[in-house]
């Protein structure tokens, strides 16, 4: 969002012209290589506590601008700051460490991101043996386990569901323990690449419920990445309206639902399904 106005905290999370381009493939031996640029110029900024919610058709660069900011790819230009922190995504994964243990994410497809190998109890401690969590030896390993099942049943599981696999489970309990396995270490920004979109209308619903709770109890920030304008709406308080690589439009997402500014929100908003009452 904007700039932070004097006496006001820095946001937690900054991004300032921030552009991708990848090489395009060559059609002849010699012809100069061109690139396709997927993000251009954006800047965004990401206050603690709030919830903000990115939309935008397939293709809008939605997903890019995410792996930018948590350094899952770096970019071709522009800078990104967490808590005031300057982030290098080229870095080696060790210095990055510090990021990790401060944010978690969901994707679009749970079992996708689940490993069927694993036991669900092993799937959502990783993250605590990865960023070395919890302790050494083996009262560290009791607390990380204790950790997992208090986690499980936080996101509405069952503490003994740990020692069961990915495939037991239904599509709205394996995005619940994609859930806890982002939170397990207690971050503080959790991002959702397109959570819901997989989920039915009812197990939808109760995820955002619980995503509204982990919010308030745990002061978590939320930046939601959905082409669902219904669950921005519900959940978050400002909005990015992307297009083409391009922001075009942010604000309070009550004002930018609203009133919005540019055409494309327009014709986005126009473009969400209505229930004739009278049909």
């Amino acid at each position: 969002m904007s700039a932070a106005r004097p006496g006001v905290r820095p946001p937690l999370l900054r991004a300032r012209g921030l552009t991708r381009r990848y090489p395009a493939p060559k059609t002849r031996l010699f012809e100069p290589r061109s690139h396709t640029t997927a993000l251009e110029d954006a800047d965004i900024d990401v206050r603690e506590g709030s919830a903000v919610g990115v939309i935008g058709e397939s293709g809008s660069g939605k997903s890019t601008l995410v792996r930018l900011l948590l350094a899952l790819d770096a970019p071709t230009e522009g800078t990104v700051e967490f808590d005031g922190q300057a982030v290098d995504a080229s870095a080696p994964a060790r210095s990055l460490h510090w990021l990790r243990r401060q944010t978690g994410i969901v994707f679009q497809d749970p079992y996708a991101s689940l490993d069927p190998r694993m036991s669900v109890g092993r799937i959502v401690g990783e993250p605590l043996w990865a960023l070395g969590l919890g302790g050494d030896g083996e009262q560290g390993g009791d607390g990380r386990r204790e950790r997992v099942r208090e986690v499980l049943e936080d996101v509405g599981l069952e503490a003994d569901m740990a020692e069961r696999f990915p495939h037991e489970f239904s599509g709205g309990q394996r995005q619940r323990i994609a859930l806890a396995r982002a939170i397990v270490h207690r971050p503080r920004l959790l991002v959702g690449d397109e959570p819901l979109s997989a989920l039915d209308v009812t197990v939808r619903a109760q995820i955002l419920e619980l995503l509204g709770e982990l919010r308030v109890r745990d002061g978590l920030t939320l930046l939601m990445v959905s082409h669902d304008i219904g669950v921005v709406q519900n959940l978050c308080d400002e909005v990015v309206v992307m297009k083409d690589g391009r922001i075009l439009e942010e604000g309070p997402t009550e004002k930018v639902l609203l009133q919005p500014q540019v055409s494309y929100t327009r014709r986005l908003l126009a473009s969400i399904p209505v229930i004739d009452p009278g049909a």
